[in-house]
């Protein structure tokens, strides 16, 4: 007995998979050798499994080839979520058949979001069937009663196995359906573990295909890495339509939802939801609540007028510059791209005699936001002046421009959309580049104020030292 079970653990095989690609090695490697990546092939158990007959059996769509110019060209058919954030961030809302992946850090509010949007669908008359392999129904119910949805007629389904899932599928037909979440799911004709690179990736073809030939749509949640990215081969990204990351800090109250991948319209849009304590809340004017707790009359403060997608919103950037006690001076930048921060700091001390060399200088986005667009360069230039000088920005003012290694200050795109922005909270004197001002048509009750360079701004702004 004991013989056959040690040539029984003999005959079962091991490979190697590549996490980021799904590439398979039969020895472990340190690189793998199909996208390059370090330390991402994981051991997983290769076991023979009797092929079933309808696995077998099943085959493509058995569709025929058409020419282009005889296909109908249809708009898309958006089905509102009852977020507006969310349908902002798809490009109008859910697309039926559509496949979207959900990924964000534990605790941020994914599942909390697709409930409240499956409790809206249901309202609406829709099936709703939500799937979980990670709670039980009684504490999807509590959560339900906590966020007010409590009498919603979405269905609810327990379960991990995807050949149970697919046979609940096919007898509810849902309209809409959420997975929470897809590590957790697994085919149970293959070997490995749930939450490995075959049993993601085989789940989620499974996933697929249903959605697309039944005309389903899907939210699959996704858990994320150390590193921020979606665990999980990096196919599962391209295999479906929308790719979502959830954004925020558990010490803030704010989520940022953001479409890396979007089949249905741009990437470039940002929800913004408030966590509280009956679920999430969409933020509608984002520029008003990232300004509400500003500070008045202080020093090192300057709001800029930034776009995320069509949405333009004005943040406020904070410096603080004090003399250094350190060989190395401190730099300490949150919500901007530090290397670009270091390089804006070298030019002020170099076109516009701003001694940097022995002072800490600290760069915060208020509010949580990260910024990485080039138009806030010179809002950061005017915060760290103000703190080296100790003069406050007039609270009326709100500066926006690129800054050049010279010191130029280079023209931004879409700058009368920023300026109505800001005309619209009570800015009336905008610094901005001189170039822009020649092609804008004169607006009333703002005045706007052009520079060419870094120096220049200074100077306007009341903010060279030993002046």
């Amino acid at each position: 007995m004991l013989q056959g079970s040690k040539e029984e653990m003999a005959k079962k095989k091991t490979s190697f998979v590549c996490s980021a690609c799904g590439a398979e090695s039969p020895r472990w490697m340190g690189k793998c050798p199909e996208c390059g990546a370090w330390n991402t092939m994981e051991e997983t158990m290769v076991q023979e499994a009797p092929v079933q007959k309808e696995y077998k059996q099943r085959g493509g769509l058995g569709n025929e080839a058409v020419p282009l110019c005889d296909i109908e060209a249809g708009a898309h058919v958006y089905q509102k979520s009852g977020m507006d954030e969310l349908d902002r961030v798809l490009g109008g809302g859910i697309v039926e058949g559509a496949l979207m992946l959900v990924g964000g850090d534990p605790g941020i509010g994914k599942s909390t979001l697709l409930l409240q949007v499956c409790a809206h669908l249901s309202k609406e008359g829709k099936r709703v069937l939500y799937i979980s392999g990670e709670e039980s129904a009684r504490q999807i119910r509590l959560r339900a009663q906590r966020l007010g949805v409590q009498e919603s007629h979405m269905t609810v389904l327990t379960e991990t196995a995807m050949d149970a899932i697919e046979e609940k599928l096919k007898k509810i037909q849902p309209d809409y359906c959420v997975v929470d979440s897809i590590q957790t799911v697994y085919r149970p004709e293959m070997g490995s573990a749930p939450g490995s690179v075959s049993q993601v990736r085989e789940s989620a073809a499974l996933l697929m295909r249903y959605a697309k030939t039944e005309g389903c749509a899907m939210f699959l949640v996704g858990h994320v890495t150390k590193e921020g990215s979606l665990a999980g081969p990096r196919v599962l990204e391209h295999m479906v339509d929308v790719v979502l990351y959830f954004e925020g800090d558990h010490q803030h109250e704010y989520r940022l939802l953001r479409a890396v991948k979007n089949r249905f319209g741009s990437v470039n849009e940002l929800g913004i939801f408030e966590m509280t304590g009956t679920g999430m809340h969409a933020v509608k004017n984002a520029s008003e609540t990232l300004l509400s707790q500003r500070a008045k009359g202080a020093s090192g403060s300057c709001v800029f007028c930034g776009l995320e997608g069509s949405r333009p919103m004005l943040v406020d950037i904070q410096a603080l510059v004090t003399q250094s006690f350190y060989q190395v001076p401190r730099r300490t930048v949150d919500g901007m791209d530090s290397s670009r921060v270091m390089l804006l700091l070298a030019v002020m001390e170099k076109r516009a005699r701003l001694k940097m060399y022995n002072r800490d200088v600290f760069i915060n986005v208020a509010g949580g936001l990260s910024l990485n667009e080039p138009a806030a360069d010179l809002a950061l230039c005017m915060a760290a002046a103000s703190s080296y000088c100790d003069r406050p920005v007039p609270a009326d003012w709100a500066v926006m421009g690129e800054v050049g290694l010279a010191g130029e200050v280079r023209a931004i795109s879409q700058m009368e959309r920023r300026a109505v922005e800001c005309l619209r909270l009570g800015f009336t004197h905008i610094l901005c580049p001189r170039d822009n001002l020649r092609s804008m048509e004169k607006m009333e009750g703002v005045q706007f104020h052009g520079v060419d360079t870094v120096a220049q701004a200074m100077a306007v702004m009341d903010l060279m030292p030993g002046t």
